[in-house]
């Protein structure tokens, strides 16, 4: 078992803090270097990182399966291996995401709101890193490579505490990043991983205001709860992904059919898929029994309220095995899962209420072609992404044109939806005169 365990280590929890402050020391140092790194310095880092990906892609299957023979001892189920494994898909994944990320513009140092007051001075806005970046993830070993990149491209430094689970990847993953960043004239400090697996260095990271600078968490609602719970440090996060779509009584109603099917089936697990289908009364009879047809085929349970149940019971669906009856419990659930709530609902009034109550302010959607509907819905439902006739599996960096995110937070302060590289950025104002007074 030597083998296995050698990159874990459990000293005490005063030896954890002495060793996550150490650490956020070199952060803050290397977070000046990193601050003003040239973009090609940048680039160059991230480039030697694809490449070493590349060309050490059986050694990382090698390192990986240690964590793999360890997360099946411990009785991991087969998703939870899945997203723990560095197949030669995802290999290659993160190697072409690293080049994406390098095609970017820089945001570093952009110039925005320029504006002459009448006093003579010149006021502007640049765009500036955040400075330090804790970043707090489980399973996946290829955020690693994408929490890394997105820090670099945008001139920060980062702190990186992946879970125990992936620790040799991530440990082996850890050393490419800072080969890469030295032979680009910078900072090995500029990304550090975490390699004590104690939930302590949690503790640690999300109480070091004076090294860290903002928070980001990737995991699930438990990691989330107990960081709300506890953190000094601000976070970028959102807890729950109760996405809705609201079908109008001006849909059409085959686009409505096809984009409900795919916001709930195209993949269940992540945030952005629909939790929640609202319909209209008008069309409840014309819409619900074709698409929960297509629903039940897929092996999907539909939890649906009074209305629901009368119009698919005229259709022929009483008795349905996987057709039961809502409760208030579940127009609060993110299910991640082949479950789905209905309810029917008699106006836009009504459905926007509903969003607003039982939403978590992720991602909503309404279907219909009536404007004012259209205009309504986008600003009266107080959400990060707020959709037309599109499926909320939509909510995505990547899809919005970011080229690679880092998280989505439903937060209202700093950054909401998506969080590419401008999220990870601040502006400060700049101003310019010429021995210019204020009188």
């Amino acid at each position: 078992m030597t083998e296995i365990t050698s990159a874990l280590h459990q000293p005490s929890v005063e030896a954890i803090q002495a060793e996550m402050i150490e650490i956020g020391k070199k952060a803050r140092l290397a977070s000046r270097a990193m601050a003003k790194a040239s973009t090609q310095q940048k680039n160059t880092a991230l480039l030697h990182m694809a490449s070493a990906i590349r060309a050490q892609a059986e050694a990382l299957k090698t390192t990986n399966s240690i964590d793999l023979i360890r997360a099946r001892a411990d009785g991991h189920d087969a998703a939870f291996i899945d997203r723990l494994t560095l197949t030669d898909k995802v290999i290659a994944s993160m190697a072409e995401g690293l080049e994406q990320i390098i095609a970017l513009p820089d945001p570093i140092g952009e110039m925005l709101n320029l504006r002459q007051r009448p006093t003579g001075i010149e006021v502007s806005q640049m765009r500036v890193p955040l400075g330090v970046i804790g970043i707090i993830y489980e399973s996946r070993p290829n955020v690693t490579i994408d929490a890394a990149a997105l820090c670099i491209k945008s001139g920060n430094a980062t702190i990186l505490r992946g879970g125990s689970e992936a620790i040799e990847s991530n440990t082996a993953l850890a050393k490419i990043i800072q080969t890469a960043l030295e032979k680009a004239g910078l900072p090995a400090e500029g990304v550090q991983v975490v390699k004590t697996i104690d939930r302590a260095a949690v503790g640690s990271m999300i109480t070091m205001n004076e090294y860290i600078d903002v928070i980001v968490p990737r995991g699930g609602k438990s990691l989330i709860a107990r960081l709300m719970k506890d953190a000094r440090v601000p976070m970028i996060k959102h807890l729950d992904g109760i996405c809705h779509t609201y079908v109008d009584e001006f849909a059409d109603l085959p686009k409505a059919i096809a984009v409900c099917d795919n916001a709930k089936t195209q993949r269940y697990s992540p945030c952005n898929a629909m939790e929640t289908l609202l319909v209209h009364s008008k069309i409840g009879a014309k819409l619900l029994p074709p698409l929960c047809k297509i629903y039940l085929d897929k092996g999907v349970e539909l939890r649906v309220c009074r209305k629901t149940k009368g119009i698919l019971a005229q259709a022929g669906f009483e008795g349905m095995i996987r057709l039961v009856d809502a409760t208030e419990a579940d127009w609060h659930t993110e299910y991640l899962a082949p479950i789905l709530s209905i309810k029917v609902v008699d106006s836009l009034d009504d459905a926007i209420k509903h969003i607003n109550e039982y939403g978590s302010h992720h991602t909503d959607a309404i279907m219909t072609e009536n404007h004012l509907h259209m205009n309504r819905f986008l600003k009266e439902v107080d959400s990060a992404s707020v959709m037309v006739n599109a499926s909320t599996r939509f909510a995505d960096g990547f899809e919005y044109g970011l080229g690679a995110e880092i998280g989505i937070s439903n937060d209202k302060l700093h950054a909401r939806g998506p969080v590419g590289l401008e999220g990870l950025t601040s502006l400060k104002y700049i101003v310019k005169g010429n021995g210019s007074i204020r009188t």
